[in-house]
């Protein structure tokens, strides 16, 4: 039976979704003016950005402090830092949590119950408690100033998550699927490789793109770790250089700010097309 929506029903939901559209509306202005006003200053020149009525685009644009933070001391030593680091504990945790995913959603086995239960409880761990361990082990391995034990703090840091997110995914994708190609004559690794691991394409974007933004992001655990060498040193603490006799260099920190926020809206820009998770629809349809 047809239900029929009342007259004076229509205006009130038509007034409540302006107002959640309104919300929302100014909630993504409060979080887009700070990134617009970084990115607006690294174009202005110093003289507008001391004015005391700034204005809300440069009317002068300039590449001046662009070119201040490329050159400035380091600049490429740290670009190369981060990026080596962040990919690699990127594609360490993607393996790693891929085969502890697998085991997790596809098999039964004993101390599997604990295991979860220890994998959520290092993912809702604050980090920043780990800085003084992290510190002692480093020094105790004679691992300090070293890039290969801040790759391994960063994959530790997003390993938790990663496994979480590809269970999920992999426990969305049908087990018949895998069935079926069983029955064709595929062995397990060979029905995974072929037929689970590319619907989870979705997941894995969706973790590389968390883990991405986690490594390179980090500041904390690279001035722990990081003490005497400075050319080991990373973006986010690079950051922090541009200061001079009088104060801090504005026009300079907002451009260094603005190419090192390139790198992850480039990565975010080529995965969301992809973090979708419909390629799953339909897989067991004949």
């Amino acid at each position: 039976m047809r239900t029929r929506t009342r007259p004076g029903r229509r205006p009130a939901v038509r007034a409540g979704r302006i107002a959640l559209n309104t919300a929302a509306a100014a909630v993504l202005a409060v979080m887009i003016f700070p990134v617009y006003w970084m990115f607006a200053t690294a174009f202005k020149p110093a003289a507008e950005i001391q004015s005391e009525t700034p204005s809300l685009w440069p009317a002068h644009p300039t590449l001046e402090h662009f070119a201040a933070a490329v050159g400035a001391d380091g600049f490429w030593t740290f670009w190369r830092n981060s990026l080596a680091v962040t990919a690699a504990a990127v594609l360490l945790a993607l393996a790693v949590s891929l085969l502890s995913a697998f085991a997790v959603a596809r098999m039964r086995w004993r101390g599997r119950g604990p295991f979860i239960v220890m994998v959520f409880a290092a993912q809702m761990a604050p980090w920043e408690a780990l800085l003084v361990p992290m510190f002692i082990i480093a020094r105790d391995t004679e691992l300090l100033d070293s890039l290969a034990m801040l790759t391994g703090v960063y994959f530790m840091i997003t390993l938790p998550f990663t496994i979480v997110t590809l269970r999920g995914f992999l426990a969305a994708v049908p087990a018949e699927v895998e069935e079926a190609a069983l029955v064709d004559g595929c062995t397990r690794l060979a029905a995974f490789r072929r037929v689970v691991f590319p619907l989870l394409a979705p997941g894995l974007m969706a973790t590389s793109l968390f883990g991405f933004i986690t490594a390179w992001n980090e500041f904390a655990f690279v001035n722990v770790l990081i003490i005497k060498d400075q050319g080991k040193r990373t973006l986010p603490v690079w950051l922090s250089s541009f200061r001079d006799v009088f104060g801090t260099d504005w026009g300079a920190t907002m451009a260094a700010a603005t190419l090192f926020a390139l790198p992850v809206l480039v990565v975010f820009l080529f995965l969301q097309r992809r973090v979708g998770a419909g390629m799953i629809a339909g897989a067991v349809k004949g």
